[in-house]
């Protein structure tokens, strides 16, 4: 068991192809003794963390993967986090439990968007961080201008604690600038040796400046033997350089090539003396049972506190929580609570992860991360804790589904299954959502963008064996009126015997809110109180479909004014079907307008317009604007802040249905979007025609 202060929780990001993945893989294979030459690789399709098929398939990864090294005294657990854009669910989780991370940079390639997007992220959540410059290998590396672009991008405390060896136009190694040290290549391995003075250039002695004076700021002393000119020892300068590391006023940047090893050793060993072990930075508040706010530290101390912040479903062990233990410890033969389920369950097997394999143990320490096969209903987000002490912590703010595709299953046998497997995929995955119209018909699928929804499609096609078509969502319309009428309804039936007779009069209008309100006004018993259910009920079914397109009709008040009724004919189907035939008469009259009370009613069609906003560049607001505004789009605000635009528009839901990928070609993958359902407006005149012409509904289409 690793205790809190020798454990570190690292997310690996970085854009899509920077070498996340095979970073990882060095550093497993680093602190296994595997050799450069004899590591797995993203191409040969047997990393660690690329363990599903459609990860193998793509070449990148889809999923976070949770990848332990064990290194002398230390436990790292790295958290390795897919660059597409795609699956930032997967990058939200990692980020709201780690207390460190790195990002990783393609030395031809720069700072990309991933690379602002992910870094972003992380300055919002104040998480210290690395810059890994990777591949470092490949040709025309201009490092000096990379470096000089991260400064500037991202501010003068991107300090380099590293500069590269180069042999004729090869990088061969490095000098650990914080303890004056150089690492080169051998061609199998990294190995130290003490620099000379010709090895010390002015760029070196620069970088070491650099460094010296973030030391100094640290603290007054420092400063006085700064400026005194007597020298700072190793550990000083460590224990300054982590103080600043974790108040975030220092971001390192390491060099290296991980296809080759090169630099990964050094990664680890800051990575244990800089970033923040658990314990580290702000406690954790949780709920109490009486809805108090607890305030915990990551000891073992505490009472046991675990967020779960990943779910995976296997079709042979079936499904496994992965967890980040905020206080307390876990061990083998413990009873554990669920806050969400009410259950308590006695932990029979306890595991840590390692890509998709479990590694028995008997117990882990606060701070830690670990997976619990088999618990009844668990899944992500959920809290386990002590049943002595009920706690419950902040849920993972993941994104909302963005784009949706309805689909059907091709084989219509497959119909129960792919219920059943879209559960499983939902568990892993809670950015993906299902729902099913049923006014349309259409089972939805929503995702992140169009790379997402399709993952899950062909998820669904490898580890499920089901096919599916796919088409584009409908609108669900609404059907209104903005006029005012009043209309019989003569229901009359005789058929020898008993028959039915009943008579309404309506006045139908508009309610003044999205409510269908039934009123009454009738004098003198023209019908008689116990039939005004029926005329309701009546009312209501009518306005289930309107009579231009199918649509439910919302915002009519139907008015009772008067009627008649039959001592023994009348009853409840009467007045019922006279309800139903003055809402009908209603419609008729309206027709076509050429005498007395014709267009009185004024029906007319609804949209739904959606809350959009959208958080982007604010160098791209221009082009958004513009865009938006083709989609009859109405501005309700615009703020700036920190060089992000963030801007709220009301937009008609049918003008944004691929808007996901619209929106990436405008930011270059960098803009981000919400949405959610603001209110139902009238589709404007010019567009009714169409909109009826495509959407109608007849009732044979409901039934």
């Amino acid at each position: 068991m690793y205790n809190s202060d020798k454990i570190r929780n690292v997310a690996v990001l970085g854009h899509l192809g920077s070498g996340k993945t095979t970073l990882v893989e060095a550093c497993y294979s680093v602190t296994n003794g595997i050799k450069a030459s004899a590591k797995a690789s993203v191409e040969r399709k047997n990393t660690i963390s690329d363990f599903m098929v459609e990860e193998q398939t793509r070449l990148s990864s889809i999923s976070n993967a949770i990848v332990p090294i064990f290194h002398g005294d230390y436990k790292i657990n790295f958290i390795d986090c897919p660059g597409n854009d795609d699956f930032i669910g997967e990058v939200v989780a990692a980020t709201n439990v780690v207390k460190g991370a790195i990002v990783v940079l393609d030395a031809a390639s720069g700072i990309e968007v991933g690379t602002v997007k992910h870094w972003n992220m992380l300055r919002k959540r104040n998480i210290p961080t690395f810059l890994f410059v990777n591949k470092l290998d490949k040709e025309n590396v201009n490092l000096t201008k990379l470096l000089g672009e991260l400064r500037d991008k991202f501010g003068k405390t991107v300090v380099p604690f590293e500069y590269p060896i180069i042999n004729n136009g090869h990088f061969d190694g490095y000098i650990d600038i914080v303890e004056m040290i150089g690492r080169k290549f051998n061609g199998e391995e990294v190995v130290d040796f003490e620099l000379k003075d010709s090895d010390i250039s002015p760029e070196v002695e620069e970088l070491r400046t650099n460094i010296m004076e973030a030391v100094a700021e640290t603290s007054e002393e420092l400063m006085e033997k700064y400026f005194g000119g007597e020298e700072i020892s190793t550990d000083e300068i460590k224990t300054a350089l982590r103080q600043a590391v974790l108040a975030s006023e220092t971001f390192p940047v390491l060099l290296g090539c991980a296809s080759a090893s090169i630099g990964v050793k050094s990664l680890i060993t800051m990575l244990e003396s800089f970033l923040p072990a658990p314990n580290d930075l702000n406690p954790i508040t949780a709920k109490t049972e009486d809805d108090k706010d607890l305030v915990l530290k990551t000891t073992n101390d505490e009472p046991f506190g675990a967020l779960i912040f990943k779910t995976m479903v296997d079709q042979y062990s079936g499904v496994t929580n992965i967890f980040k233990i905020y206080s307390g410890t876990i061990k083998v033969g413990d009873d554990i609570y669920c806050s969400q389920t009410g259950r308590t369950e006695k932990v029979a097997q306890l595991t840590i992860p390692c890509g998709k394999k479990q590694i028995e143990v008997q117990e882990l320490a606060a701070g830690d991360i670990g997976s619990i096969s088999k618990l009844t209903d668990v899944k992500t987000n959920m809290t386990l804790c002590s049943p002595k002490k009920v706690l419950t912590f902040d849920a993972i703010p993941f994104p909302t589904a963005v784009l949706y595709r309805a689909f059907r299953p091709k084989n219509k046998a497959d119909e129960d299954k792919i219920g059943q497997a879209l559960n499983r995929i939902i568990m892993e995955d809670p950015t993906i959502s299902t729902s099913r119209n049923a006014e349309t018909r259409q089972q939805l699928l929503g995702g992140q963008g169009t790379g997402h929804v399709n993952y899950v499609f062909d998820r669904l096609k490898n580890a499920f064996k089901v096919d599916v078509e796919t088409e584009a969502p409908k609108i669900v319309y609404r059907e209104t009126i903005k006029g005012s009428v009043e209309t019989e309804g003569r229901y009359k039936k005789q058929s020898g015997g008993s028959g039915h007779f009943g008579v309404v009069k309506i006045r139908w209008e508009k309610s003044g809110s999205d409510e269908n309100i039934f009123a009454e006004e009738v004098f003198g018993g023209a019908v008689p109180r116990n039939f005004f259910p029926a005329v309701e009920k009546g009312v209501n079914k009518s306005l289930e479909s309107g009579l231009l397109a199918g649509f439910p009709v919302i915002g009519v008040k139907a008015t009772l004014l008067d009627g008649a009724y039959h001592p023994v004919d009348s009853d409840e189907i009467s007045f019922v079907n006279a309800a139903i035939l003055s809402y009908k008469e209603a419609y008729e009259v309206n027709k076509d307008g050429r005498t007395g009370n014709k267009f009185l009613l004024k029906p007319t069609i609804l949209e739904p317009i959606v809350k959009l906003t959208i958080t982007a560049n604010s160098i791209y607001t221009g082009d958004i604007l513009s865009d938006i505004n083709t989609r009859r789009a109405r501005v309700l605000s615009m703020e700036e802040t920190n060089g992000e635009q963030v801007l709220v528009a009301a937009v008609p839901e049918a003008e944004i249905l691929e808007y996901a990928n619209t929106l990436k070609s405008i930011t270059k993958s960098s803009g981000m979007f919400t949405r959610e359902f603001l209110a139902y407006e009238e589709v404007p005149s010019f567009l009714i025609d169409k909109v009826i012409a495509d959407n109608k509904i007849t009732r044979e289409d409901k039934q």
